[in-house]
């Protein structure tokens, strides 16, 4: 990353006093209407925001700017789809060569995942690694597959993935400014981001008690913004105890994780967190994240502004896109590749 203006270097001292959040059993849930439409920050909202992460890696947000209506459009989208044939489907089933997609666990064999999937770019065409080899510097060119049916499905899919973007780059923002950098520090990392969207359809599982519809794992990007029905099924496993805590859902509200980049960047101030999602044994589930990841080419490695004699760097930096390169192959060809964590960095 080199060197850091010395503008953007403020003592830790600085950071904003982060307010206490009692540990409940329930995620903390924060309105954003404070800062939306004004120029001006939110002291109270952005210490909020900073024990959240601090507490949980989680919280969920209210009156965050996404249109419902579009939600309720972009949800019967999703449903339409997965709602039609397997024939149909398969027409955009994804691949190690095209990722971008359909998947479904039972017709891939993966006895891990009860659920069908489908996956398409913030920003189409993105750029990334062309393999997991830290020595291969080709740049492979990753476009979307869009289904036929239903006819409207592309056109509301990308406008809800503008404007759930617009979300992401607010939330880090506030995470940036309750971290005491200034509010764009961590904007320079997305200028050619690889983030995407996900349809993660649960359909009823005869055995809950034998399958998870996820399981458990941390995200690794920046953030994760994550729309869920009325039926739940996420779990986050509570720092304080290590107990798995069901996340209420809301209407129209989104559900905001740390991922892995932000723990790295923070040099371990904010933890990307443990979930799970568990499945319903007589309900469909549908749940819609957005994984916020930087471009390809990034660095990551801890912030020089959060790193000092006392409170040392606590990570080797690492490319990005090889990252996530490594973890894809990983899942596609689990006896040849390491599936790579953060983890591996720490010094």
């Amino acid at each position: 990353m080199g060197e850091v203006d010395s503008a953007f270097i403020q003592p830790i001292d600085h950071r904003p006093k982060l307010k206490p959040i009692e540990v409940t059993d329930e995620i903390p849930v924060l309105d954003l209407s404070s800062v939306l439409n004004s120029e001006n920050s939110d002291q109270q909202l952005i210490s909020e925001i900073g024990s959240a992460c601090q507490t949980w890696g989680f919280f969920q947000v209210i009156n965050h700017g996404v249109p419902a209506e579009l939600l309720r459009k972009v949800e019967a989208v999703a449903k339409e789809f997965f709602a039609g044939s397997f024939e149909e489907k398969r027409k955009v089933q994804r691949d190690a060569l095209y990722p971008m997609g359909y998947h479904d666990s039972e017709h891939t064999k993966n006895v891990r995942d009860w659920k069908e999937v489908f996956d398409f770019l913030a920003h189409d065409p993105t750029e990334v690694p062309a393999s997991h080899e830290p020595d291969d510097e080709g740049i492979r060119v990753l476009t979307n597959q869009w289904p036929q049916y239903p006819p409207e499905f592309r056109e509301i899919c990308e406008e809800y993935g503008r404007e759930v973007e617009k979300l992401g780059f607010k939330l880090l923002e506030l995470i940036s400014l309750s971290l005491g950098l200034p509010e764009d520090r961590l904007k320079v990392f997305f200028k050619d981001q690889t983030s995407f969207l996900r349809f993660n359809y649960y359909p009823p599982c005869p055995s809950p008690h034998l399958a998870l519809g996820v399981g458990r794992h941390k995200d690794g990007g920046a953030l994760s913004v994550l729309a869920q029905d009325d039926v739940g099924g996420l779990e986050v496993r509570r720092k304080s105890d290590g107990e798995w805590i069901p996340v209420k859902p809301i209407p129209d509200a989104y559900i905001i994780n740390i991922g892995d980049a932000v723990q790295v960047w923070s040099n371990d101030k904010y933890e990307s967190v443990e979930h799970r999602v568990v499945v319903n044994s007589t309900k469909a589930r549908l749940s819609i994240p957005f994984f916020f990841f930087p471009a390809h080419y990034t660095m990551v490695k801890p912030l020089e502004e959060l790193v000092n004699e006392q409170d040392h760097a606590k990570y080797r930096e690492f490319n990005w896109g090889k990252f996530v390169a490594n973890r894809n192959r990983s899942d596609f060809k689990k006896q040849d590749v390491e599936n790579i964590q953060i983890s591996h960095f720490r010094i």
